[in-house]
């Protein structure tokens, strides 16, 4: 079987697909993948650690309001489509599977052209334009949450949870020395998701000259500069380790984190409920991420604060609460596992045979 992916321009469609790699090569070590993304994404170079293929496209990102740019994002479509007709005449994959993204799109649309059966699946507790647009051809729909299912036609969608990496250390401890962290000392992982977020890295690097010098912070910066970063940081707090980003070491910050400050993107969220790890959310303004923090919150499974609102110090003393009362972490991470359960490896692969075998 050959499987085709598509998605990218940041990583939280991405990640739910890797998942979804992951856990069918565990079940059929000879399926081969293929993967379409943006030329310019952050996508690329995780998808290479997977030594997964990785093909681009032509594609334009419709707007749901009267724009100029959505004219020549049509006519960018358009040629994607053609562009898309070619790949896969040549590629000839089994299924083309999506969890969002513009780049998707044309894609889609081409496979139905031709016959290639395809899978959408939706994350966020809002469907996107593209995911509802690539709904219509789609063979199989699937929801990480189950409020989500009424956007989609309701013969073909399925609830199903979100599909997680395995992101299991063998070893606790040798996580811990990657970082050059011991034994027993508070973990602060703070990150802004697949590109990064200037204001979180803004408000992480306000905080710290009000946390415990015990504490030690892993801060995956993305596209900043780490080491005008880290010259600042220094001088207010001695255990300050940053990043851009991290790539199999991820697994390790995650291990040893015993707080994570991210965005409130579903792909990282799903993470974190693997994991059961406690999250203070800072969601992005004005995105479907304010939407995903406010279920979270109202069913209190994390810590939301308002970006616009927030200061350095008032992030401070949240982590600072967070730490000294393992019991709310527990709760938090317990909470998180109730609202959003991650999908079962059984049910993905029972998906992928049924549309493969029709």
């Amino acid at each position: 079987m050959k499987i085709l992916f598509s998605g990218g321009g940041t990583l939280g469609p991405v990640v739910p697909l890797l998942a979804i790699a992951e856990i069918y090569k565990k079940h059929d070590p000879q399926t081969e993948f293929m993967w379409v993304g943006t030329e310019f994404g952050p996508e690329k170079e995780l998808v290479a650690q997977y030594q997964i293929p990785f093909f681009t496209i032509i594609s334009g990102k419709l707007r749901r309001y009267i724009s100029l740019w959505n004219f020549f994002d049509i006519i960018k479509i358009i040629v994607g489509f053609f562009q898309s007709l070619f790949l896969l005449w040549q590629a000839k994959p089994d299924l083309l599977v999506t969890a969002g993204g513009f780049v998707s799109v044309p894609l889609h649309f081409a496979a139905f052209a031709l016959g290639i059966p395809t899978w959408v699946h939706q994350q966020d507790f809002e469907a996107g334009l593209a995911n509802r647009l690539m709904s219509y051809p789609a063979r199989k729909i699937t929801t990480a949450l189950r409020e989500t299912q009424k956007y989609f036609k309701e013969e073909k969608t399925e609830w199903i949870g979100n599909p997680v990496r395995d992101l299991s250390v063998a070893n606790i401890n040798e996580s811990r020395k990657k970082f050059n962290i011991p034994d027993g000392a508070p973990v602060i992982l703070a990150m802004g998701g697949g590109t990064g977020s200037v204001r979180i890295n803004q408000l992480v690097i306000e905080a710290l000259s009000a946390w415990p010098r015990n504490y030690h912070v892993i801060h995956l910066v993305g596209r900043e500069r780490p080491c005008e970063l880290q010259e600042n940081a220094a001088k207010v707090f001695p255990n300050y380790h940053v990043y851009q980003f991290l790539k199999e070491e991820i697994k390790d910050a995650y291990a040893i984190a015993d707080v994570v400050i991210t965005r409130a993107g579903f792909a990282t969220l799903t993470e974190l409920v693997a994991l059961g790890k406690p999250a203070i959310l800072l969601p992005m303004s004005h995105t479907h991420q304010e939407v995903n923090a406010k279920l979270l919150a109202d069913y209190q499974a994390a810590v939301v604060m308002d970006e616009r609102m927030a200061d350095g110090l008032k992030l401070a003393r949240t982590v600072v609460d967070l730490i000294a009362y393992p019991e709310t972490r527990q709760y938090l991470g317990a909470r998180l596992r109730v609202v959003l359960p991650p999908a079962k490896p059984a049910k993905i692969i029972e998906i992928i045979n049924n549309i493969y075998s029709k």
